[in-house]
């Protein structure tokens, strides 16, 4: 809670606000009882802070932290490349995650109505936000597809990617174990990967049909969210309790038998090795600050999301520290995890580290299922390691689902439910789209969309939307007025690291993060060889648009909504509309409040 005298903002002309007041130790502190939003609904809360820390938690840390982050240490100079990933997440990381955090808390509204009232004219930032959360969340659940796949597949008699002896196997070109070098030679696990589970065709242009098996999956993955979420943050509440936690006990487990077993030493040296020399490439410090923002969420509107169902005055700058620490340790103790287990395949196999170490889909799908079948025990690790897969992908998808949520209940709450008659049958709307929006990715073609997908909305559009929501946020509605919904929030000021951050170091390393993305940008292409046909990269551009065009939409609207000339309605369109009158100012209209209320009902 905050510190002194804890309050709130006026509420809108369509809100009531209801205030106890209560004296502890001689501390009037003003409770928040009811808070009715512009839909006539009463806005949920968390029952408990606990449950908004491993939502939040859940969210951060993911299937990104288990095969992204330790890969792209191993190959940005190993020890040294936790120099600009700490240095990033200390001067990006927790000042913008706080951020959020505080427009969420401060508005109790989601990112598109949210950001309106920060920054009218870039209000299309929070509706991109929006739109690029539930893109990722169509193509998320397929990753929890695979690992149900494999979950199921991991209680035969034999773990089935063990042998070059089944159906599906093409006996002349696998091999046991990592073939290294042998590029003719494809490992079993590759093979289960590649010509059991996906079935997959030779490129993006041959479909293939839909795999029936990863479509029963899909469907049974959406309906675990949906149960998971239907009854809205009461109910998430209560899950994350076990999803958030659960990955932490496997993970300390895995990394108690991984260290035992020969050659991990040798992993995780590769792992750490420093190679200062990395330092002085841009490159390596774009990474650091690509990671930050894709594992902590910035600019995908969740954690926005989230905030808002938080009471008034709740500690959010104990709870940004939790989280966002509590995400980098993850990463690196999954670091130590895998390349722990790489180590010890690079022994058995008489290989170097750096053939079996891949990026992507491929460190969780293929090269630790290959390591659980030669391991002790190899039968109780591998479903509990794709049960935490699990786990670790619903508490991501959970947050990504509900932003869309929160932005449909936020604008057309009302509407909505004349429809719907209950919230839970417009979950269950939602969750039926993005299920739809699936198929085409468990296709036999469908590992070439996967790609593709991620490429244009994890990379390319993440930049542009963090860009702007800096600029909106730090530049235009400026630090001052942060500091003062802070300041009615918790009863004190951001700390001078805070406003240094916001009102310098964030946007200029945003600004560099963007540019650097720009000149480096890459086509997305497929494992080493593959690369898109034309139609394919034109196809991943209009989906960055997707999310990205909602930004001039929405500032060409809001100018043109406004009356008089061009300047005019430029300085109303940067005018924000949320409130912010200092902390007495508020009291005071309280107390004329709450006297006003007691004679009027003397009277009666």
């Amino acid at each position: 809670m905050g510190i002194g005298t804890d309050t709130k903002p006026l509420p809108s002309e369509s809100s009531k606000l209801a205030v106890d007041r209560k004296e502890e130790d001689g501390v009037v502190e003003i409770m928040k009882l009811e808070d009715e939003e512009a839909t006539g609904q009463q806005r949920e809360t968390w029952t408990r802070r606990l449950e908004f820390v491993l939502a939040s938690v859940g969210y951060a840390v993911g299937l990104g932290n288990v095969w992204r982050f330790p890969y792209l240490c191993y190959r940005s100079g190993g020890g040294a490349f936790l120099i600009p990933y700490i240095i990033m997440l200390f001067l990006c990381g927790i000042p913008l995650l706080f951020m959020e955090y505080a427009i969420g808390q401060y508005t109790r509204l989601g990112p598109v109505h949210g950001l309106a009232k920060i920054c009218p004219l870039l209000k299309g930032v929070g509706l991109a936000t929006v739109v690029i959360s539930f893109v990722l969340a169509t193509y998320y659940n397929v990753l929890m597809t695979w690992a149900l796949y494999y979950f199921f597949n991991s209680f035969g008699s034999a773990l089935p990617w063990q042998s070059c002896n089944n159906t599906w196997n093409v006996v002349s070109n696998c091999s046991t174990g990592f073939p290294g070098n042998a590029t003719h030679l494809q490992s079993a696990s590759q093979q289960f990967f590649d010509r059991k589970l996906l079935e997959m065709t030779s490129g993006i242009e041959e479909a293939g049909g839909v795999r029936w098996e990863l479509f029963g999956l899909l469907a049974l993955a959406w309906l675990i969210i949906y149960f998971c979420i239907f009854k809205g943050v009461k109910s998430t509440g209560k899950v994350v309790y076990f999803t958030a936690t659960f990955p932490y006990f496997m993970l300390f487990a895995l990394l108690i038998n991984n260290v035992q077993l020969p050659g991990a030493k040798d992993g995780i040296l590769y792992f750490l090795m420093p190679n200062w020399s990395k330092l002085l490439e841009v490159q390596v410090w774009v990474n650091a600050a690509a990671q930050i923002f894709n594992s902590i969420g910035i600019a995908f509107g969740s954690m926005i999301s989230m905030a808002s169902y938080n009471k008034y005055n709740n500690n959010i700058l104990r709870d940004t520290f939790l989280v966002s620490l509590a995400n980098s340790a993850t990463s690196i103790i999954a670091g130590f995890v895998i390349f722990s287990a790489i180590g010890y395949m690079a022994h058995i196999h008489n290989l170097p580290v750096d053939d079996i170490a891949t990026d992507g889909p491929g460190l969780v799908f293929v090269v630790y299922p290959e390591a659980f079948s030669t391991m002790p025990v190899s039968r109780l690790w591998a479903p509990l390691f794709f049960f935490m897969l699990l786990c670790l992908g619903l508490d991501s998808e959970f947050a990504m689902v509900e932003v869309a949520v929160t932005c449909i209940m936020d604008g057309f709450g009302v509407k909505v439910l004349r429809v719907f008659k209950r919230k839970e049958l417009l979950v269950l709307a939602v969750c039926s789209v993005g299920f739809l929006l699936g198929i085409p990715h468990i296709t036999r073609g469908g590992i070439y969309v996967f790609q593709l997908m991620d490429h244009y909305t994890a990379v390319v559009s993440l930049m542009f939307l963090a860009f702007f929501e800096v600029l909106a946020v730090t530049l235009i509605f400026g630090v001052k007025r942060i500091c003062v919904m802070v300041e009615n929030m918790l009863g004190k000021r951001p700390n001078l690291y805070f406003r240094v951050c916001w009102q310098f170091l964030s946007p200029i390393l945003v600004v560099v993060i963007l540019i650097s993305s720009i000149i480096q940008y890459t086509p997305a292409r497929y494992g080493k060889s593959y690369t898109y046909p034309l139609w394919a990269e034109v196809l991943g551009w209009f989906i960055s648009l997707v999310s990205i065009i909602w930004i001039p939409l929405g500032a060409a609207h809001e100018i043109w909504r406004n009356k008089g000339s061009l300047s005019q309605r430029l300085k109303v369109a940067l005018t924000p509309t949320v409130d912010l009158q200092p902390i007495h100012a508020l009291q005071e209209k309280q107390r004329v409040h709450s006297e006003s209320s007691t004679l009027f009902s003397t009277s009666q």
